[in-house]
């Protein structure tokens, strides 16, 4: 059994994935087990990584169900949900499990640089960081990670189109806080420069308030495409 599963979904990441799938590799070396789940891509990102992993599985479109269906399958102590377009600190699994094994807390996240260069972007990433401290809520651009027992025992992912993380990390919270590593990974700044700094901004405190008041998932994936 590996100490640590680092789970990826992929969907269409064939110009992204590469450059994570180079970063881990010292992580496969040191005995992490690396797993890749796709949701369906049609632009060769499983041809992409498969010699680059341990394992290639498919699942049904989603983030959530493609994450659980990595969690099935590793065999990993710790789970570690990884974006494609992240890049991990080196050390990044010994910095995990040091961390939740000094702290003794069942789950956590990395802080989160973004990869851009526009002053805005530095805005973003430490109020993303700040926010999280105080309330304990972890996104997936922030790397979370938890013990396999505790995934379990809360049944994983819920199987919802959006704010998957969202709603993991408040389940999660309810067993106790996040152990915050502040050695940040480098998630790539594309969803904001493509739609625009200030509107994706918006548009993401809009979902997320929306989605504190009741929204539902499904009609939140349809405003935010």
């Amino acid at each position: 059994m590996s100490p640590l599963s680092i789970i990826v979904p992929t969907l269409n990441e064939a110009a992204a994935v590469g450059a994570m799938l180079a970063a881990l590799q010292p992580l496969r070396a040191a005995g992490y087990e690396l797993i890749v789940v796709d949701g369906g891509s049609v632009d060769g990102t499983q041809q992409q990584v498969a010699a680059h992993v341990d394992l290639v599985l498919q699942a049904p479109r989603g983030r959530a169900r493609q994450m659980n269906a990595g969690a099935r399958a590793a065999q990993g102590a710790v789970l570690w949900f990884l974006h494609a377009d992240t890049l991990p600190p080196p050390q990044a699994g010994k910095l995990i499990l040091e961390g939740l094994m000094r702290s003794g807390r069942g789950w956590g996240r990395f802080d989160v640089r973004l990869s851009g260069a526009h002053t805005l972007l530095r805005v973003v990433e430490r109020l993303m960081n700040l926010r999280s401290r105080i309330t304990g809520i972890a996104t997936g651009d922030q790397g979370m990670f938890v013990r396999r027992e505790v995934f379990e025992r809360l049944g994983g992912f819920p199987d919802i189109e959006l704010m998957e993380d969202i709603a993991l990390s408040r389940a999660l919270n309810r067993l106790g806080p996040p152990l915050c590593l502040d050695t940040p990974l480098l998630s790539s700044s594309r969803r904001w420069e493509q739609g625009g700094i200030v509107r994706t901004i918006l548009l993401m405190w809009g979902l997320r308030l929306a989605y504190a008041l009741g929204m539902s998932p499904a009609r939140l994936m349809r405003w935010y495409r």
